[in-house]
């Protein structure tokens, strides 16, 4: 068995079995910086961008202390979403098949037959992944006991609490042991949340892993001002001229998704379309439709694409940027993955001005494009105007006074005559300095 550096944890034979079948090799930092500590089991609060590796984070410690032996429940491990506690589930499944031991995981989600939930919980799993509404359900039918856990995972926690979720989590927590460890991740940290990490995190460890933009050399940030255009006739210039293999159309808000969503159908375009008002059935059908490439364009909120691991993103456009500069991380990193380039377009306004300014100050380095008969072409960065300026402000006063009498005189070569005489000035100058210093 080839070794990889996760050696460094301990972890069982099987789980390193998985690991290499997995084809991971090195710890992204937030495995290396929080698996020690889930290992230990201690409490902590994960920050983190989506495609950080926190999935395996808690899983393979979990997977690692479990005894296969014992009965009852271990983990429950709650997402805000069935789309992503069924990803959840797949990936323990892909561990757990390298165990020659029995490990039984249950998924439990809306939209399957309650019924049938409560005849397999008759043997209680050590692991329960699922949707906090369902799992609080059957607690309160008596079907799934977790007085017995030692673990209680919340997966994408500011997600839970927007979707109204969190009284569920907060009633699933009531009925588990006092001395439980509890491992939150979350991409944000909302004020709203804090009420509920303190009643249940007594000191928590608190890890905010910075997203490393910078190292993030497969992506393009790319700008392009919308000026006086019809946004969405923009927008859908934009989507052809990219003939993506899949593009995502990112919008802060369900209303906006809709208004998008409909605009590039009128305009001719087929598009998904995936956000927390869609009916779940709708949703499963949509995305069985984009795994089978039945659409090149998908519409999405963050909320709702951020729990939906989506293949093959090669575009990512902001219709509008986010509020939340980490949310421009999440968006931008859902392309540009497993060594393939990505290119992430923001079409921009003058008020976003700011926005783009602090994320220029977290390492993003923007090229700055508009689209010219059908093709993007290279325009000068927004800030040049900025900088010159700047430049002349910094300039000596008496260069501005000769500029200006030179310009309205509009003599040949009156700039190459300004620079000579401006040099010849500085040099008398640092002359008479130097002589007054002997």
């Amino acid at each position: 068995m080839k070794k990889t550096r996760f050696d460094q944890f301990g972890f069982k034979p099987f789980i390193n079995e998985a690991i290499n079948a997995l084809g991971f090799y090195e710890p992204t930092p937030v495995q290396q910086k929080l698996i020690p500590g889930v290992l230990r089991g201690e409490s902590i609060i994960g920050q983190s961008q989506t495609g950080t590796g926190k999935t395996h984070t808690f899983l393979l410690p979990i997977l690692e202390k479990i005894n296969p032996n014992e009965e009852g429940v271990f983990a429950v491990i709650t997402a805000p979403s069935r789309e992503l506690a069924t990803q959840i589930y797949n990936e323990v499944r892909k561990i757990t098949k390298h165990s020659e031991a029995d490990i039984s995981t249950h998924l439990i989600i809306g939209g399957t037959d309650k019924q049938r939930s409560i005849e397999k919980l008759k043997k209680q799993p050590h692991i329960v992944i699922g949707t906090p509404g369902r799992i609080n359900d059957m607690i309160r039918e008596q079907a799934l006991f977790v007085h017995t856990a030692k673990v209680l995972v919340i997966d994408e926690a500011d997600m839970t609490l927007d979707m109204g979720f969190l009284t569920d989590v907060d009633q699933i927590a009531g009925k588990m042991p006092q001395n439980l460890q509890m491992l939150v991740f979350s991409a944000t940290i909302p004020e709203k949340l804090k009420p509920f990490l303190k009643k249940y995190m007594e000191n928590p460890r608190y890890e905010h892993i910075s997203p490393n933009v910078v190292a993030t050399q497969t992506i393009e940030h790319w700008l392009m001002p919308q000026k006086s255009r019809n946004k969405l006739d923009l927008l859908k210039e934009t989507l052809v001229t990219f003939q993506p293999f899949l593009a995502i159309v990112f919008a802060n808000t369900k209303q906006t998704a809709d208004f998008i969503h409909e605009g590039l159908v009128k305009r001719g375009l087929k598009v998904a379309k995936i956000h927390g008002d869609v009916p779940p059935r709708e949703r499963k059908r949509t995305m069985k439709q984009i795994e089978n490439m039945d659409f090149q364009y998908i519409v999405a909120t963050d909320l709702a694409a951020r729990g939906i691991d989506i293949q093959g993103i090669s575009h990512v456009v902001n219709y509008e940027l986010p509020e939340d500069n980490d949310f421009y991380i999440h968006r931008t990193g859902r392309t540009g993955r497993a060594g393939h380039n990505g290119i992430a377009l923001t079409i921009f306004e003058p008020k976003d001005e700011d926005r783009l300014n602090q994320l220029e100050k977290l390492g993003i380095s923007f090229k700055h494009v508009e689209l010219k008969n059908g093709e993007f072409v290279e325009t000068f960065d927004r800030n040049k105007r900025a900088k010159r300026e700047a430049k002349r402000e910094a300039a000596d006063p008496r260069e501005i006074g000769m500029r200006k009498k030179a310009k309205q005189k509009r003599k040949p070569g009156y700039k190459k005559k300004i620079n000579y005489k401006m040099a010849e000035i500085k040099r008398r100058e640092n002359r008479k300095k130097n002589r007054g210093k002997r």
